[in-house]
């Protein structure tokens, strides 16, 4: 993750908002008398929460381990080659 300083962010504000949210990286804004921040898309940061959402629930992350387990053996559910291009999008 890069570094910027406070001022630094302040003075390119707008340059700097553009980055963050072309590059889809976030940015640690650090400042010199108190805790820094983290600058990052909305897109990101809901996608962030939906996946922190998955990890902390067992049930969702048992449906993950048993869907390894069974695509391991060869087992799991084969998609169609329509439905394979309508779910890549081609």
């Amino acid at each position: 993750m890069d570094t910027i300083s406070v001022n630094k962010f302040r003075d390119n504000l707008k340059s700097v908002v553009e980055q963050v949210v072309s590059r889809h990286e976030p940015l640690k804004v650090t400042r010199r008398a108190g805790e820094a921040f983290v600058v990052m898309s909305a897109d990101d940061w809901e996608r962030e929460q939906e996946t922190l959402h998955v990890l902390q629930s067992k049930s969702l992350m048992q449906q993950i381990a048993d869907s390894l387990e069974t695509h391991t053996r060869g087992q799991g559910y084969k998609p169609t080659e329509e439905q394979m291009n309508e779910i890549t999008g081609i």
